[in-house]
């Protein structure tokens, strides 16, 4: 297979095959055949960068790292941290319900964001919270992200944005929710009274879960179309047992748990809930 980069080695079958299954291996990457297009081209700038010689040396010198710094490197060129703010509103609507009825009693819900990617999503969960209870009375909202990527969750403590990236939201959201730093033209920062009330960690979401919750909310949007079935059925298992009885699971409008889970009930499109 030819590289369309510059001076990158071609990619061979045993190659993208190392590659493969180390990626299912280490972060539950399904890497399916005619993807070798996308692998050269993601990781043939790393190869450059670094001297490599072909793919192969390249993984050999993945795996030998022991510090993970490089199978970061490689999970940041092979995963796709598309997000935004407000992403399917719709859930955003439906868990402002929840706050003011089902939780409207509570003084603090905890959500956790498990592929928070660079940190909209959590932020957008604090800024719907807010309006939401600021309205109609309810618990204040804290929100943990986590995600495999340590480059998105550096992005995501930082929560600097370009006006672009905040063109979704209300315009009174973004005079409420982000400062603009004299220092950086065009970007908007979220206020620290805001990211004060989210917290980032570095969470496989194929390896044992850390214990965090129960969670009456969790958001894993997005991520299981890159898994395989079984890999599906596990985490969606052991995402249940990080829910508290009668708490909500949202997925993505691409994912279904038909087939996946015997254990959460459907509530609403991409919306499941664990028995109470």
């Amino acid at each position: 297979m030819s590289s369309t980069v510059t001076d990158i080695p071609d990619l061979r079958p045993a190659e993208f095959e190392l590659i493969r299954n180390l990626a299912a291996k280490s972060f539950g990457l399904d890497l399916r055949s005619g993807k070798e297009r996308l692998v050269a081209v993601r990781l043939g700038k790393h190869l450059k960068a670094g001297g490599f010689r072909s793919f192969r040396q390249y993984y050999e010198q993945v795996c030998a790292d022991r510090s993970g710094a490089m199978l970061s490197v490689l999970i940041d060129a092979l995963t796709t941290n598309h997000t935004g703010f407000m992403r399917e509103p719709a859930h955003f609507d439906f868990v402002r319900e929840l706050l003011t009825r089902d939780y409207a009693r509570r003084q603090r819900v905890d959500i956790w964001s498990a592929a928070s990617s660079t940190g909209e999503e959590p932020y957008s969960l604090l800024f719907a919270g807010t309006v939401a209870t600021d309205r109609n009375g309810g618990p204040e909202v804290r929100v943990v992200g986590s995600d495999i990527s340590t480059r998105a969750l550096a992005a995501a403590k930082r929560g600097a944005y370009s006006e672009e990236r905040a063109a979704s939201l209300p315009r009174e959201w973004v005079s409420r929710f982000f400062d603009r730093p004299a220092e950086a033209a065009g970007l908007l920062q979220v206020k620290g009274a805001i990211r004060a009330r989210a917290s980032f960690h570095r969470v496989n979401l194929i390896e044992p879960l850390p214990p965090m919750g129960p969670f009456p909310i969790i958001f894993c949007r997005n991520v299981m179309i890159y898994f395989n079935h079984a890999t599906q059925i596990d985490l969606v298992e052991r995402l249940a047992a990080q829910l508290e009885p009668g708490g909500y699971l949202f997925v993505g409008h691409s994912e279904s748990l038909s087939g996946v889970s015997q254990s959460l009930r459907y509530v609403r499109p991409a919306v499941y809930r664990k028995p109470l």
